[in-house]
């Protein structure tokens, strides 16, 4: 090779490169580079093979190179963008696909490129004009009709955000990231039927993808589909432990059974989806000041039951030990409960439309002493914020139920009962249990004064009304056949459940049916306001939790709204939530370990009115007084768990868990 002039080698590295032959390729592009080590178009292309290769950080500096050769080639500022968007060094890449584009101005390629940066700098309105120009440009470009997809979806148009990925289909119908957004947009729409086709055929196309056997198996699951659960769980789970991308954590949370499987999901996905920074923000010992900085970070901050269990946390946090800051990075409703989070703060900034990194900085800015996510790996989250280290305390509370899997969580807010010292291993973060309940909840939380007719409703006037208003994906096949056996075994009883989505309704009443239950002792219930809501509980007579993702904030409403609980624990925290709330409140007695025990209360409360009622005075008595809604009685121990935090940090300490002691 070394006695090739270095036009052929070239032209022979280029005739390997097209043919995929990456080593043969860089063979022929270092033996030109011997010879002329200013040859831009080795440089160049040696730097999109290590981009190939997914060395980005090494294709970086070869088209650097190249460019410092020649830097009037607009394909190298472009590649050389597209290797710094990988490496996430957004500022630069931008600045990359600008010079591209004064260099070769409306070329589409450069122009979908600089929307793709845009958009992952959180600019998304800025990204569209992008696409919009590169489609003008050239009508027939896929890609770009999926990134403006991409883009219609991150503003919140879902459906033009549909029709985009539409258009890229009929362009190129296999086209594997259009079809995976595509499958996506249909899930938050709840169009679970269509959602489910496109997995299923993305599966097909594409089985290595990630996360797509997972997201099939939820839309599946939303929509009441059941058949092969059991199949489909365990192989998920198998996948899991080969350490494969599956599925993400915040779906497989809802069915998996193992503490220790949960945490190889998380740490799967965070390794890939939010790394750590290698640029962190806090680093050393805080300084001591006179009150503790907290910051709560969600994009919840709205009509949503993270904001109606958490509103009266903020207004009584103690002002002369805390400086509390509520960061938004969700939409603004404009409604009621929004209103009262924002006064609730000593500042509430909003920062949906900043970037991770900024956001980042804007908390170090502040002082931060410590960050409290409250989303977890639920929808909208911006774990990539704390993924920069912005605080020397960073906390993971109450919105996600399960280990984040990251090195960059320090603590997981907890209690004994959602996790005991035998499942500690199975959490990367630190574990500080509350004495009493981890759930803090509001107890301002107005029910409507007038008790509703169950003629309103449906419901029968003298039959015994089962209920559960938990979101339909939470329900499985073991516990349907629980609630069969008891609509069957309980004369003229029913079982209310929440409307969620008419998928899920056709399919359970079929699945009754063929239960030898009539379909229509399946009483829906449609989505009302709050405080209609919580009156509406009146009507039923208990309420059945589902498993293995027990009710959360529903099993509180039933709760505060007087309706007794029967729930069924397990290992993971999902399925120990309302064991913990029924502790708190006083009624241990409603929590069952086995499915078997749990069918068996439920009739035995069902047939035995005596005993219901001293279930439901027991509650009353009880409700307004109790650990579970004494509000500035779980602020208190969340303070202690802070300031035991800060206390540890400001001496030096790792992190390490404790458990807080309850008031006196």
């Amino acid at each position: 090779m070394e006695s090739t002039e270095p036009a052929t080698a070239f032209e022979q590295g280029f005739a390997f490169h097209r043919q995929g032959r990456l080593d043969e390729a860089e063979q022929c592009y270092r033996s030109v580079l011997a010879r002329q080590p200013t040859h831009f178009h080795a440089l160049h292309f040696s730097g999109l093979i290590h981009y190939q290769r997914g060395a980005h950080a090494d294709a970086a500096d070869w088209i650097s190179r190249a460019i410092a050769v020649d830097p009037n080639v607009p394909e190298a500022h472009s590649n050389l963008g597209l290797a710094l968007q990988e490496l996430r060094r957004y500022d630069e890449a931008l600045a990359a696909h600008q010079r591209s584009l004064e260099l070769k101005p409306g070329a589409p390629e450069a122009l979908n490129n600089r929307g793709n940066v845009l958009l992952a700098l959180n600019r998304p309105q800025e990204a569209l004009v992008d696409y919009d120009e590169a489609l003008r440009q050239k009508p027939d470009f896929a890609l770009a009709h999926n990134n403006r997809g991409d883009a219609l979806r991150a503003l919140g148009r879902v459906e033009e955000a549909l029709e985009a990925y539409d258009r890229a289909l009929a362009l190129m119908p296999d086209f594997v990231l259009a079809l995976n957004n595509r499958g996506r947009v249909l899930r938050e729409m709840k169009r679970f039927d269509q959602a489910a086709a496109t997995f299923a055929r993305l599966l097909v196309l594409a089985p290595q993808q990630p996360y797509v056997p997972g997201m099939l198996f939820d839309v599946r699951l939303n929509a009441c589909q059941w058949q092969g659960y059991d199949a489909g769980a365990t192989a998920i789970v198998a996948a899991i432990r080969r350490g494969e991308r599956v599925d993400a954590p915040f779906s497989f949370f809802n069915y998996s059974l193992s503490p220790a499987d949960q945490l190889l999901c998380a740490r799967n996905f965070s390794a890939v989806e939010f790394p750590p920074s290698p640029q962190p923000l806090a680093v050393g010992r805080p300084v001591r000041r006179e009150r503790i900085r907290l910051a709560y970070l969600s994009p919840d901050f709205r009509q949503h039951a993270t904001a109606y269990l958490t509103a009266g946390l903020f207004e009584q946090h103690d002002r002369s030990r805390f400086e509390v800051f509520g960061f938004s990075y969700g939409p603004d409703d404009q409604s009621e409960i929004r209103a009262r989070l924002q006064a609730g703060f000593d500042r509430f900034i909003d920062v949906r439309e900043s970037r991770d990194r900024a956001v980042a900085e804007l908390l170090h800015r502040n002082g931060i002493d410590i960050a409290i996510d409250l989303a977890g790996y639920t929808a909208m989250n911006r774990m990539g914020i704390l993924a920069n280290r912005p605080a020397p305390v960073q906390v993971l509370y109450l919105g996600f139920p399960a280990t984040t899997g990251t090195s960059f969580i320090d603590y997981l807010i907890a209690d004994r009962h959602v996790i005991p010292p035998q499942h500690e291993q199975a959490y990367s973060e630190k574990i500080v249990r509350l004495p009493d309940s981890y759930q803090i909840n509001d107890d301002r939380r107005l029910i409507a004064n007038q008790t509703p007719l169950r003629a309103e409703f449906g419901l029968p006037e003298r039959g015994f009304v089962f209920c559960s208003f938990n979101n339909s994906y939470k329900i499985r096949p073991s516990t349907f056949d629980v609630w069969m056996r008891l609509l069957r075994a309980v004369e003229g009883s029913v079982l209310w459940l929440l409307d969620d989505n008419p998928f899920a309704t056709g399919a359970l009443r079929r699945e009754a049916q063929q239960r030898g239950v009539a379909p229509d002792r399946l009483i829906f219930a449609p989505r009302v306001s709050l405080e209609q809501h919580l009156a509406r509980h009146r009507c039923a007579d208990l309420f059945l939790d589902t498993f293995p993702c027990n009710a959360h904030t529903t099993a509180s409403d039933a709760l505060w709204a007087g309706l007794p609980l029967v729930t069924l624990t397990g290992d993971v925290f999902a399925s120990r939530v309302a064991a913990s709330l029924l502790n708190a409140v006083g009624l241990p007695e409603l929590v069952t370990g086995n499915l078997a025990d749990y069918e068996a209360l439920a009739f035995r409360l069902a047939t035995t009115p005596t005993l219901l009622a001293e279930i439901r005075a027991k509650l009353q008595a009880q409700r307004l007084t109790a650990p579970l809604f004494d509000t500035g009685r779980t602020c208190r121990h969340l303070e202690s768990a802070y300031a035991g935090m800060y206390e540890r940090c400001l001496r030096g300490e790792a992190p390490a868990g404790f458990d807080v002691a309850p008031l006196v």
